[in-house]
């Protein structure tokens, strides 16, 4: 399997919409593939989420640790973990 645990992956296929206005994966192998081609990765703590977008160029100079959470890209994990996947 993948670097995407199986609760990683069952939270994408449940919280999907969040992002995306139809579904871009029904089972666990599509949500696997999906996102490893868009090269999701899974941050430790908001802190790290906060440092991803930052590399990433986004501007999130000012956005509470709540904001960063609620970001459409940004799926908590039941392990206090988070799921960040570009769209």
């Amino acid at each position: 399997m993948s670097d995407y645990s199986e609760v990683c992956l069952r939270t994408f296929l449940k919280e999907q919409k969040k992002l995306f206005a139809e579904p871009v994966a029904e089972t666990l192998e599509e949500a696997e593939a999906f996102l490893e081609d868009c090269m999701a990765v899974v941050a430790d703590s908001l802190d790290e989420v906060r440092e991803y977008f930052e590399e990433e160029g986004v501007d999130v100079d000012g956005m509470t640790p709540e904001e960063l959470e609620e970001a459409s890209e940004v799926f908590p994990l039941p392990d206090g973990t988070y799921l960040i996947v570009e769209s």
